[in-house]
Parts: structure tokens; C-alpha cells; sequence
């Protein structure tokens, strides 16, 4: 059996800025360019250059939407993907980042995701220069309009251009430096250059390319549009040999005291003069167990990314909103349900009478997969066993699509 062997180099994709000059409501990185959003051009651009580790650091709260990008664009490279949630600042972003590369990693770069167009070549190009010994590596522009220096209203001198550049991503640099510059850090820098350079150590610059412009404010935008009309974004193919080869197995476990409101849900269904269980949505331990399973066994994150308290939208949802959009997680990601095993531990309620029942409900929830349910007591035990709330158990094989 052959081993993948590990990226020596990682890239950092930057993707947790407001975007309040852009004016869209939400999240930039979300906003879409075409039928795309500007992340997925983005990411599809960064699994088009030379293979590397790549981590996406996400707004709060959208965590798994980010992940969801990033696997349909990773194709075969799904396995180098993970995901983060970003700081206050784009420098604390940048350092959850850091915190999330493997030990191998020798080579950084980090990339904002809002230069969305920024074409592989130049990531091989930033590649290239650390490979022959610089620290760091810039991508730049030279600056073409004539440059004043001005007050609010009047030109105080020109400004000789021949000195100046625009700055782009991605930014290069070997790990060791960056890493130490990170540590080091004592105030705010405009970009990760400017942080390296401070520290000490020269950067290199390198010709960039005038379709890794910012995305910043509408018309930004609306050249993106225009560009990528005119060059649309290829679909990614991904056959069966690119997708995982065998089976993946996960587990899930949930926990819910007794104390909500209104009627007890559990495995999928209402049952009447029971305590209700508390939790964001309906509290049901055994849907949520199965949930965790089955995107651990795809490798996409926990509940908590895709449902968290974060997703109000899921506030008092029952299992057939979680189960179905799971179900859609995993089938964007190339899988399918095999079978699901969950074990719930409590006193109350009795499952005999509504085991089939249950199954039946749960197994329609995931696209008709085997879905079993056993029960079992604590023998008095534990909360369970005291009666304080629910246990749940459960295992979960998915399968290549």
C-alpha cells in the first residue's frame, strides 16, 4: 500500500473578513462572483497550483460552509483540507491559521481569499524564489499612474513611482520565519511582509499579475464578474479514481438533559408525556449521535461546525433537518450512507414498543440506509442511570458515491 506522502508546503487562505465596503450583507468570502462565491474561485485557483496543505480560516459561524467549498473544489485533494475560525483582526486570523499546519510544513503561504482570480503561476512563482533560499516572497505590481503626495486640499510633491509597487498575495516565506515573526509581533502590520520585514529578514519580490486585484468594493466586484463571464469557471471533475478508495467508519456521541420545553423528541419522533430534553434544536441525542458520526466517518467536521448555536436557522429543528443536511454534506463531498448503529443509554423513554418505528423514521431521514437502534439502561448509574437526561451512541459507514 503506498503513503501519501506529507506537503512539505502549506498555503493559508485568509477568508474571515466582514466585507463591509463590498455591501453584500455578509461574509465577502461568500458572496458569489458567478453561480460561485468568490472563496470557491478563490480555492480553486490555490488546488491549481503545487500540492499543499491547505487551511481556510472562516468567520465565525460559517465555518462549514467554508469546508463545503473547499471539498468541492479540492477534487482529490480533500484529504489536505481543514478549516479555522478567524480573529478579530486579519493578524490574529492569520495565526489561527499558523497554529493549524502540520509539523512538515516548510514553506508558508498565505493568501486572501478576496484576490480571488490570482492565477497558479504566481503561486509558483512565490514557490520558486523560497525554494532558492529567500526568506519571504512578495508578489507586486509596478505602480503605472503618476503618484502625489497631498494634503486634504492641495498636491504637496510628486512621488517617485519608480520606487513603489503594489503589494498582492499570496505571501511567501519559510515556516521557521514566519512562525518566530508571528511570536514576535507587537503591533497590527498590513500584511505579513511588512510583519517578516520588521522582524529583520528580507523579502523578495516577484512579478505578480493584474488579475489578483482585492475585491474590495462593488466595482471590484463587478470586474470579476466581467472577467470571469468571459472565462468561466470549469467545473471539477472528479472520477472514481480520484475519490477515496474504501469505506470510512466514524463515531458520534451526544449528551441532553431532561428540562426543555414542550414535548420529548427523540430518534425522530414525538414522544407525548415524556420530558422534553434541552438543546439548541429539539435536544434528540440520538439524531445528533448520528450526525456526528456520519461527518466524522466523510472527515467533515463535527455537528457543531455545520449546526452550531451559531445557525439559528436550526433553533428547534427535528432529525429529518438534520439527517437531510447531512445527508447533502456528504453527498457534495462524494459519499454515501452504508449503515448507521446507535445505542441510546436512559431510563425513560421505553424504546421496545417504537424501535421499528424509530428506525423506519431515521432510515427515510438518510435516503432509506440501514438504520438500527438498540436501547439499554445504566443499571442505575450515572446521570443516565439517575434519570437526568439522554445518552446517545452511534457508528456510521460511509461509502465512495
Amino acid at each position: 500500500m503506498s503513503i501519501t506522502p506529507v506537503p512539505r508546503i502549506a498555503v493559508i487562505v485568509v477568508a474571515a473578513g466582514s466585507g463591509e465596503r463590498l455591501g453584500a450583507g455578509g461574509p465577502k468570502a461568500f458572496v458569489g462572483i458567478d453561480e460561485h462565491t468568490i472563496l470557491r474561485h478563490a480555492l480553486t485557483r490555490v488546488f491549481a497550483a503545487p500540492e499543499a496543505q491547505v487551511v481556510i480560516v472562516a468567520p465565525r459561524g460559517r465555518e462549514g460552509d467554508a469546508l463545503t467549498e473547499a471539498l468541492e473544489a479540492a477534487g482529490d485533494r480533500r484529504d489536505l483540507v481543514s478549516v479555522v475560525t478567524g480573529g478579530d483582526t486579519r493578524q490574529a486570523s492569520v495565526a489561527s491559521g499558523l497554529a493549524a499546519l502540520w509539523a512538515d510544513v516548510e514553506i508558508v503561504l498565505v493568501h486572501d481569499a478576496a484576490r480571488a482570480l490570482t492565477p497558479p503561476a504566481v503561486f509558483e512563482r512565490v514557490i520558486a524564489t523560497i525554494d532558492s533560499g529567500r526568506d519571504g516572497a512578495l508578489p507586486v505590481l509596478p505602480v503605472v499612474d503618476t503618484i502625489k503626495r497631498v494634503t486634504d486640499t492641495e498636491v504637496l510633491h510628486a512621488v517617485d513611482r519608480d520606487e513603489l509597487a503594489a503589494a498582492q498575495t499570496p505571501q511567501g516565506f519559510r515556516r521557521d520565519i514566519l512562525d518566530a515573526a508571528y511570536r514576535g509581533a507587537d503591533r497590527e502590520f498590513t500584511d505579513d511582509a511588512a510583519l517578516v520585514g520588521a522582524a529583520g529578514h528580507g523579502v523578495f519580490v516577484v512579478a505578480g499579475d493584474p488579475r489578483s486585484f482585492k475585491i474590495t468594493t462593488p466595482a471590484d466586484l463587478e470586474r470579476a464578474r466581467s472577467l470571469v463571464a468571459t472565462s468561466p469557471l470549469a467545473p471539477v471533475s472528479i472520477g472514481l479514481d480520484a475519490r477515496p478508495a474504501n469505506p470510512r467508519v466514524g463515531l458520534g456521541t451526544d449528551v441532553h438533559g431532561f428540562g426543555g420545553e414542550g414535548s420529548l423528541w427523540l430518534a425522530g419522533l414525538e414522544w407525548p408525556g415524556e420530558p422534553a430534553l434541552s438543546g439548541h434544536s429539539d435536544g434528540d441525542a440520538v439524531a445528533h449521535a448520528i450526525v456526528d458520526a456520519l461527518l466524522a466517518a466523510a472527515g467533515l467536521g463535527d455537528i457543531g461546525t455545520h449546526f452550531g448555536t451559531d445557525h439559528p436557522e436550526y433553533a428547534g429543528a427535528h432529525a429529518d433537518v438534520f439527517l437531510g443536511r447531512t445527508l447533502g454534506l456528504l453527498g457534495e463531498a462524494g459519499w454515501r450512507v452504508g449503515n448507521v448503529s446507535v445505542q441510546v443509554q436512559a431510563n425513560r423513554p421505553r424504546f421496545s414498543t417504537r424501535r421499528g418505528e424509530a428506525e423506519a423514521v431515521l432510515s427515510a431521514a438518510l435516503g432509506g440506509a440501514s438504520v438500527s437502534v438498540s436501547a439499554t439502561t445504566t443499571d442505575a448509574l450515572g446521570f443516565t442511570g439517575r434519570g437526568e437526561g439522554v445518552a446517545a451512541f452511534a457508528v456510521a459507514l460511509v461509502i465512495p458515491a
